[in-house]
C-alpha cells in the first residue's frame, strides 16, 4: 500500500518542506519509516501520513543541532517499564506537555504477559479486550498485536506525537530476564531464538528505528551513538542480546566465583570495545550512557556480605569494572548513566570503590521509575530503610510511578524526579518529588 508523508514547518501544514511516498509492505506489518534528509539542524518540524483517504494525526519532532555546535542546553526525559496491565499511562500524558527536546525510552516498552480481558489493573467496565491479548506473546503475530494494543493508548500516542523518541529495549519486549540465547525457563536455545527473532522484528516495525536497523533473524544492532552538538554524547546500550547468562540461577546472591568470573560480560566484547573507543574519542562536555539495569552497586541487605542482584551490573562486576577503568582512562569527567528496569526512582553517586564511601565519585546514575509497572507504588517501599542504610552512595529512592526530566547545561545538570501518585485509575496529577544538581567537573549529586 502506498503511504504519502509530509514534513512541514507549521502544524497546519501550510509550509511543507518535504513530501514523498513510501510503500507499506505486509511482510513488515504494514509499518513504514522515512529517513528524511536535508532538514535544518536544531529545528522543529511537524509530520503526518496519508493512506488512501485516511490522514493521520500530526506529530512534532525536532532535529539535533549541527555536529560540534556550541549548544547551551538540552532538556530530555527518560521513561521505562510501561506494563499496560498494571495501570494507566498518566505519566505519558503529562510528559506530552513537558518542554523537552527528546525522550529516551530505556526499555520494557511492552510486556509479554497476558493482559486480561479487562486490561488487568485498568479494570475496564466499558470494553472487553480481544482474546489474543490474554496470553503470553511468543509469535510475530502475538508481538505485533501487543504493540497495537499498547499504541491504542491515547496517552502513549500523545507522548510520541509531542516528542522524538530514542528507544532501546530491555527484557520484556522479548521475555523476562532473558540473557543472550537463554530464556528464563532453560528452553532449547534454538527455539528461544525463533521467539527472539519475532520479538525483535515486531520491535523494529513499531519503533522509530532506521531501515538499516532491520533485524537479521534473532540478531539486531541496537547500540548506537548520538550527539547533541558539543554538549553531549549519548552511547545507547543493549544489555540483553549479548550478555552471559545470569549467575547463581538469577536469584539474589553474594558475589562469588561464578558471578565474578572475568570472562562474563553484560555487553559482549564488540559493544564494550565500541563504547570504550567512543569515550576515548569523545569531545563532548557530557558523556551520557542510556541503558537498562542498575549500574551502581545495590546491596540488598545489611549483612557484611550482602546479596546483590544477579541480573544487574552487580552480577557482572568484572564487566562493570572494565567500563569504570575505561571511563577513567578516557578522562570522562562528566559521566552520567541513565537507567530503567527497577520500577523505582534512584539517584546514585558512581563510586570508584562502592565499598568505600570515601572513595572518589566518578559520575552520576539516574534511574527513572516506571510509567505503570508495579501499579501505584509507594513513596517509601518496604525495603527503603534497608537500601538507604546499606548503600551510602544511594542519594534518593522513591517507589512511585513517573519519569525523569533532565537538563544538561554548560555549568551543571539538573535532574527532576516527576511522579504521579496513582496509575490504577486515570487522572492523577504530576509533581516534582525531588531535584538534584551535579556540577560540571565535580561529579556527585546535590539536592536542590
Amino acid at each position: 500500500m502506498e503511504v504519502d508523508w509530509e514534513v512541514a514547518l507549521d502544524e497546519s501544514f501550510v509550509v511543507v518542506v518535504q513530501r514523498g511516498t513510501v510503500l507499506a509492505h505486509p511482510e513488515y506489518g504494514h509499518s513504514v519509516r522515512v529517513d528524511v534528509r536535508g532538514l535544518a539542524p536544531g529545528s522543529h518540524y511537524h509530520y503526518r501520513f496519508r493512506a488512501g483517504t485516511w490522514i493521520s494525526p500530526a506529530g512534532r519532532t525536532r532535529t539535533a543541532p549541527a555536529a560540534g555546535a556550541d549548544v547551551a542546553r538540552l532538556r530530555l526525559a527518560a521513561v521505562a517499564c510501561q506494563a499496560y496491565h498494571d495501570g494507566y499511562y498518566t505519566a505519558h500524558r503529562h510528559l506530552a506537555r513537558e518542554d523537552v527536546d527528546v525522550v529516551f525510552h530505556l526499555g520494557d516498552y511492552l510486556y509479554e504477559y497476558a493482559v486480561g480481558l479487562a486490561g488487568g489493573a485498568r479494570a475496564y467496565t466499558d470494553v472487553v479486550l480481544p482474546d489474543v491479548v490474554n496470553r503470553e506473546t511468543t509469535t510475530l503475530a502475538d508481538y505485533r498485536t501487543r504493540y497495537a494494543l499498547y499504541k491504542s493508548d491515547p496517552d502513549l500516542r500523545a507522548a510520541h506525537a509531542a516528542h522524538p523518541f530514542v528507544v532501546t529495549w530491555d527484557d520484556h519486549e522479548t521475555e523476562n530476564n532473558y540473557a543472550g540465547a537463554a530464556d528464563e525457563n532453560g528452553s532449547d536455545p534454538a527455539r528461544f531464538l525463533t521467539r527472539r527473532a519475532a520479538a525483535y522484528r515486531a520491535y523494529w516495525e513499531n519503533q522509530p528505528l532506521r531501515a538499516g536497523q532491520l533485524p537479521d533473524g534473532p540478531d539486531a544492532r541496537l547500540f548506537r551513538r548520538l550527539h547533541w552538538g558539543s554538549l553531549a554524547q549519548f552511547d545507547i546500550l543493549d544489555t540483553r542480546q549479548y550478555r552471559s547468562d545470569q549467575a547463581y540461577d538469577d536469584v539474589p546472591h553474594v558475589p562469588g566465583p561464578e558471578s565474578d568470573d572475568p570472562a562474563r560480560t553484560l555487553t559482549g566484547d564488540a559493544q564494550e570495545r565500541w563504547l570504550l573507543d567512543g569515550w576515548g574519542a569523545s569531545t563532548a562536555l557530557w558523556n551520557v550512557l542510556p541503558q537498562q539495569v542498575c549500574f551502581s552497586q545495590r546491596r540488598l541487605d545489611l549483612n557484611a556480605d550482602a546479596k546483590l542482584s544477579m541480573d544487574a551490573w552487580d552480577g557482572y562486576r568484572a564487566s562493570r569494572g572494565r567500563l569504570v577503568a575505561g571511563a577513567k582512562a578516557a578522562g570522562v569527567d562528566n559521566w552520567m548513566v541513565l537507567t530503567g528496569d527497577v520500577h523505582v526512582a534512584y539517584a546514585f553517586d558512581i563510586k570508584d570503590d562502592f565499598d568505600d564511601p570515601g572513595s572518589a565519585t566518578l559520575g552520576t546514575e539516574l534511574t527513572c521509575t516506571s510509567v505503570a509497572s508495579g501499579r501505584d507504588g509507594a513513596q517509601r517501599p518496604a525495603n527503603w530503610d534497608t537500601y538507604t542504610r546499606a548503600n551510602p552512595h544511594l542519594r534518593y529512592y522513591d517507589g512511585r510511578r513517573g519519569y525523569l526530566r533532565l537538563e544538561l547545561g554548560r555549568e551543571n545538570a539538573r535532574a527532576d524526579y516527576r511522579i504521579v501518585p496513582f496509575v490504577t485509575t486515570p487522572g492523577a496529577p504530576v509533581s516534582t518529588a525531588a531535584s538534584f544538581v551535579t556540577e560540571v567537573g565535580a561529579p556527585g549529586l546535590t539536592p536542590v
